[in-house]
């Protein structure tokens, strides 16, 4: 039985958009089966009237955390307004330009992807606003059933973690927006999810046979997803994440890095599934850009039993203990670091706790989302 996405059963909402106006929240992940656009498929069906976009734009041609403008989309003639940067949420004039606000983008079940964020903060502006909400549901492409990494303190909320989710917290987005309308006490949203067709929690995403378009520049393959839950906490640090190669966040490192050694390093802490092989490469963009840098490619030899948060924790204790002395911490203002942001939690870059330790300190955390999430799942 074929795996059909919440945008190729849009028949079973067809009375509600029938009703009134759309506007939609879209990007190229947002694909039904047979590669047509959602935004193609709403504006032929129904009265599509307004998009929006997030980061990396309606057409996926903006690199990450680049702000853009209000622009025309060129395939349907409609308005494009920006829901990123210093806009994040619908103002009143955007408000206007539709009845029905829809939301079809692919995330990939990670807690610092802010796609998540561009869906819940709208959500509490159409709530205020008394506008329906509809979610065309997709994959999670981690799989719906395993929770790792630490679970985010409300005192490191930010567009990169707003709420207590686990780093990988198992849910498709549209599971995520039942969850967050409870944690948020939007008891008056009119929400709908157009739930998936033929999916199962321990479905491995090739399994799903549906198309992959990248839902970022940065995330090209199922496999870079993968790898992005984990090695996105070097985006804190002043390595590079293989930003601007072939293999982002599967490429770590620096030039001033001495590879055989920060693999030796790495290996000897043994993490399943995980394992990292001397490497050298020179990124075209971000950090060291130009620049020959000596690090490590990590694979991840077994995707079901890997636990790729600890195996980038691992890498970043083994980098730490081998070059203290160069390894540096980004800041975002004088008191806010983007590690912390993206583990949740500032005990890591503090010195207070190591890769397993920090792990092993939210695991009660874990165990308590695991059954915060149970009502609001909609696959066995």
């Amino acid at each position: 039985m074929p795996v059909l996405s919440g945008i190729d059963r849009v028949e079973t909402v067809d009375t509600l958009l029938s009703s009134g106006r759309l506007g939609l929240l879209t990007n190229p992940s947002g694909l039904t089966r047979s590669l047509c656009p959602t935004a193609d498929v709403l504006h032929r069906k129904y009265r599509l009237t307004a998009l929006f976009a997030a980061e990396h734009g309606i057409r996926g041609n903006i690199e990450a955390g680049e702000a853009f403008s209000a622009m025309q989309d060129p395939a349907t003639g409609l308005p494009v307004f920006p829901l990123y940067g210093k806009t994040k949420v619908l103002t009143e004039k955007m408000l206007e330009t539709f009845d029905i606000f829809c939301f079809d983008m692919q995330d990939v079940g990670a807690r610092f992807y802010t796609f998540l964020y561009a869906l819940s903060l709208n959500m509490e502006a159409c709530c205020r606003a008394g506008k329906p909400v509809v979610v065309f549901d997709r994959i999670n492409p981690l799989g719906g059933e395993k929770i790792q990494g630490t679970v985010l303190d409300p005192r490191f909320s930010s567009y990169v973690g707003l709420y207590p989710l686990p780093t990988r917290y198992g849910l498709t987005i549209g599971e995520y927006a039942r969850w967050v309308k409870h944690h948020l006490g939007l008891e008056n949203l009119e929400l709908h999810v157009v739930p998936l067709e033929g999916w199962r929690r321990g479905m491995r995403p090739e399994e799903a046979d549906l198309p992959w378009p990248a839902p970022s520049p940065n995330c090209p393959t199922f496999h870079s997803a993968l790898a992005y839950v984990g090695t996105c906490i070097f985006e804190g640090t002043n390595l590079s994440e293989g930003r601007g190669t072939c293999m982002p966040f599967e490429y770590i490192g620096s030039p001033w890095i001495d590879a055989d050694r920060l693999a030796a390093a790495a290996e000897s802490r043994a993490v399943p599934g995980v394992r990292f092989r001397p490497h050298w490469f020179t990124p075209c963009a971000s950090w060291y850009a130009g620049e020959p840098c000596a690090g490590v490619q990590v694979h991840l030899t077994d995707p079901a039993a890997a636990d790729p948060v600890a195996g980038a924790l691992a890498l970043l204790d083994s980098v730490r203990e081998l070059y203290p002395e160069k390894l540096e911490w980004v800041a975002n203002t004088p008191e806010r670091y983007m590690i912390d942001l993206l583990l949740g939690t500032d005990d890591y870059r503090l010195g207070r706790l190591d890769g397993p330790t920090l792990l092993s300190a939210h695991e009660e955390a874990r165990r308590r989302f695991a059954k915060e999430r149970q009502p609001f799942l909609l696959y066995d």
